[in-house]
């Protein structure tokens, strides 16, 4: 008499297969992508942006946080409160020393931080028009 052991994910790969889980999927009969290709060691990065954007465009972090910096007076300007306004100041002035100190990817950054009370200041101007 032979006993064999079956693991749980043996068991439960098993029980699926049984139940016709595996049967008609949409990828059957194809060759995996990539298959056959020279190996690509950026492929998850291509993929994911294939998947999630499309080609959208993907800056590294230092930039990301100038182009935020440039962005301040219509970001803030759809904020509804000054708290918002503080907290978003605060959120890129950290972003910005991090990308000061070369703490994230990227080129270089040279930005000041930006005054809360200016931003609010000039924040309450635009909605008083």
């Amino acid at each position: 008499m032979v006993h064999w052991y079956e693991s749980s994910i043996d068991r439960q790969l098993r029980e699926a297969r049984e139940r016709g889980d595996f049967e008609n999927l949409s990828g059957a009969g194809k060759p995996l992508a990539g298959y056959g290709e020279e190996y690509d060691e950026d492929w998850w990065v291509k993929d994911w942006l294939r998947r999630e954007g499309g080609g959208a465009a993907v800056i590294p972090a230092s930039l990301a946080v100038r182009r935020a910096a440039e962005d301040l007076p219509h970001t803030v300007a759809g904020l509804r409160t000054e708290q918002a306004v503080r907290d978003h100041v605060a959120e890129l002035n950290e972003r910005i020393e991090k990308a000061r100190r070369g703490l994230i990817d990227g080129p270089p950054v040279v930005l000041p931080a930006f005054d809360a009370d200016e931003v609010v200041a000039r924040w309450r101007e635009t909605r008083t028009r």
